[in-house]
């Protein structure tokens, strides 16, 4: 049985990524550091469906300076824990330099001391910034940044490059497109969307409407890390993304549909950091990985709404 250390374990991501290896098999030692950047009750409520297996073991611990090396032997190290928010990070560069470089630095740092050879870890859509050729290849030039959270995830892909060159580890990033599922930060659109729309409380539109993302459903995106676990590469990066953009409008269309209910727009001018569209090209990840994103938009939020309402 491997044992895993999974960073990030009570947010959205990572609490369905160890459900899901739970359930498979694998010994879980999930930390995290329990920020207030969104409700804590819904991490909490995330760890209360993770406790239930035997397998799954919770410590309140940060990245930048963890000593969870120096109590469990690991074989694997899934770092998802990250401040996230383009927008907020316009507000607060300093703390996602903190979190997301220097907690990636450190925990190769552990790796490279405790001989830990494989490193999965999470990146973001936003390296690609205002970038014009669509769809986004994992080979595209990024030095079209938007936001200091791309540019830390940008960082974090060099440090673990790096690292896979001076000390042999295996290292495997994954840029996510857009997210969205049960357990969705109430951040983003998708929660907030459906949400407001349900309570009929009016939804910020900005811009147009015509910009783009390629929302991917949390199920699918698990899959694809998972898939990773076995992988033989020595040091990739793949995009897990949907493949099919669609716009704003469309986007509060289906949200209304799934709903059953109009939304009260408050029209709002374009937002500082953001771009027009996310598009992922996910033919290396189906190459290599056997990635295969199977959910529908209609659906996943379906699900997602079904999740809220309960």
């Amino acid at each position: 049985m491997l044992n895993i250390l999974i960073t990030g374990c009570a947010g959205f991501i990572g609490s369905h990524l160890c459900e899901k290896l739970c359930v498979e098999g694998y010994k879980i030692i999930g930390i995290d550091i329990l920020n207030d950047y969104y409700d804590i009750n819904i991490k909490k409520k995330n760890l209360e469906i993770l406790s239930k297996y035997d397998n799954f073991s919770f410590y309140r611990d940060n990245i930048v300076n963890t000593d969870i090396f120096d109590r469990y032997k690991f074989d694997i190290v899934i770092n998802l824990a990250a401040l996230c928010g383009v927008r907020n990070s316009l507000n607060n560069p300093e703390i996602y330099f903190e979190t997301n470089v220097v907690g990636t630095s450190h925990l190769l740092n552990q790796c490279v001391k405790h001989n830990i050879k494989k490193y999965i870890y999470a990146s973001s859509s936003s390296v690609y910034g205002t970038n014009t050729k669509i769809p986004f290849s994992e080979e595209d030039i990024i030095d079209n940044l938007n936001s200091p959270y791309a540019v830390s995830k940008r960082n974090s892909e060099d440090i673990a490059k790096l690292y896979s060159r001076l000390y042999n580890i295996q290292t495997i990033g994954f840029r996510f497109f857009t997210v969205y599922g049960e357990r969705g930060r109430p951040d983003m659109a998708p929660y907030k969307f459906l949400y407001n729309i349900w309570r009929e409380i009016p939804i910020d539109k900005y811009g147009k409407g015509d910009s783009k993302r390629d929302y991917t459903y949390v199920k699918d995106i698990v899959d694809g890390i998972a898939s990773s676990i076995f992988s033989d590469k020595k040091c990739e990066i793949y995009n897990l993304g949907n493949e099919y953009p669609i716009s704003l409008n469309k986007f509060i269309e289906t949200c209304e549909k799934v709903t059953g209910k109009k939304a009260i727009i408050n029209q709002l001018g374009e937002q500082l950091g953001d771009v027009p569209i996310t598009y992922a090209n996910i033919e290396k990840a189906k190459k290599e990985l056997g990635y295969n994103p199977k959910t529908r938009i209609e659906d996943g939020l379906f699900n997602m709404f079904e999740w809220i309402k309960n």
